[in-house]
């Protein structure tokens, strides 16, 4: 584990959004990057826009890579790490792939060989191209692409878990080989967590890669059932830390908070700062924490179309660069991070077992029996982590996480009409 948890935030240029990588414009960049380095953060993550970096099959466009290779080169420059996504993918309800593998030229995105061959390629190529830069963190695989692989997504490319391994561990060593030895890893949307049938499973996010990653956001229906002050919204991101934990075969594996935000209209922009200061406070209280990686940056402009509502107003700097409230609380908690003021977080000693079939993960979604005894948890005081159902009475497994009580979900005694967690949002 590093010495102190990380700050970083997800880079959104102000000019162009992530379309910017078609006319890039470097002295545009290292102004976002100087507003961005003013924070006090440690680390950006960047996305290059697949489509635009591999048009064909067998063209990895050298003047993109050499793009990001300027990116990164003026990152470092302002004392900033940075972990870059390759598979861009999904961003802000948009889906960005290329055209060999959609319409006439369709093809599943994790099953079809010639489609695994040029994401293995391209990978590749810009892992190798970082792997000289010491501020070169490692590879993401990309943003969430487990929504591609199973509804709500309107034209999913099916594949089974058995396959979605097999995708993971080739395109993991694919980065491997062109960066040996960096911090690589996979990231997926709540559904990996939460939804029965995603072919994403909770295991394969806490045993394969460097570390866990997990993407918090409360529009998941927690803040719409508990409402934005909630215990179970304020700790949403604490709760999805805890709950990769279950899954993780190494009980001391780092967890990353890689995407965390405060979305309107749910979060108003008025109180978006202390929302943002209650889930970094909270997700501090939790053991093995990697680092905190806001989402994000910029906002989106408004001469940019059809973009979601929310979307427009999520970063810590407007679209002129100018802080926020939220980058205040966020520059707050780094430098507190960095001068050593908050001690390590004690252990978890309560653990609430969960079903270790990924059939039944519903049950941890928000309203289901795990997600509503957790917060009748936090709400009355504890600080609980969770177990597998399986390792429940594995007396070493519980001991290496300093656990010390398993409690089933049915258990939790339900909130009494007028008690603190009744009032916080938590009964069902």
């Amino acid at each position: 584990m590093p010495p102190a948890v990380r700050f970083g935030v997800n880079y959104t240029p102000s000019e162009g959004w992530f379309h910017h990588w078609l006319d890039f414009d470097l002295d545009s960049v290292r102004a976002d990057l100087d507003s961005i380095a003013a924070l006090g953060v440690d680390h950006v993550r960047v996305f290059p826009l697949w489509p635009y970096f591999q048009p064909n099959r067998s063209l990895i466009r050298e003047r993109a890579v050499g793009h990001l290779v300027e990116l990164v080169d003026a990152a470092g420059e302002r004392g900033l790490d940075v972990n870059v996504d390759g598979l861009q993918g999904h961003l802000s309800s948009f889906d960005y792939v290329p055209a060999w593998t959609r319409t006439w030229h369709r093809r599943n995105l994790f099953t079809d060989p010639d489609v695994l061959d040029g994401q293995a390629a391209y990978l590749r190529t810009l892992a190798a191209a970082l792997a000289g830069r010491p501020n070169f963190l490692g590879m993401t695989l990309g943003n969430e692409v487990n929504q591609f692989s199973a509804g709500p997504h309107p034209d999913p490319d099916r594949a089974t878990s058995d396959q979605i391994d097999a995708w993971l561990e080739r395109m993991l060593a694919a980065c491997e080989e062109g960066a040996p030895g960096r911090t690589h890893l996979h990231a997926e949307y709540d559904a990996t967590w939460y939804q029965d049938d995603q072919p994403f499973t909770p295991a394969q996010a806490a045993r394969l890669g460097a570390l866990t990653a997990v993407h918090s956001w409360v529009f998941n229906g927690t803040a719409q059932r508990h409402g934005r002050t909630s215990v179970p919204s304020e700790h949403h991101a604490a709760y999805l830390i805890e709950l990769s934990k279950a899954w993780a075969d190494d009980p001391h594996r780092p967890v990353w908070l890689q995407e965390v935000g405060a979305p309107a209209p749910l979060v108003p922009a008025e109180h978006a700062a202390a929302f943002t200061e209650a889930t970094v406070a909270n997700a501090l209280d939790c053991p093995g924490l990697w680092g905190i990686t806001w989402w994000c940056s910029h906002d989106v402009s408004r001469q940019l179309a059809d973009f979601p509502e929310l979307e427009y107003g999520l970063g810590l700097l407007t679209n002129d660069r100018r802080p926020k409230d939220t980058a205040r609380v966020l520059a707050r908690a780094a430098l507190a991070a960095r001068q050593g003021a908050r001690p390590a977080p004690a252990p978890r000693t309560t653990a609430l077992a969960v079903p270790s079939d990924p059939a039944a993960r519903s049950a941890c979604a928000p309203g289901g029996p795990v997600f509503d005894a957790f917060f009748r948890l936090v709400a009355d005081g504890a600080r609980p982590t969770t177990v597998l159902d399986t390792r429940a009475a594995d007396p070493a497994h519980l001991a290496a996480r300093g656990i010390t009580e398993v409690v089933a979900p049915d258990r939790v005694p339900t909130a009494p009409p007028g008690s603190r967690a009744a009032r916080e949002g938590t009964r069902p």
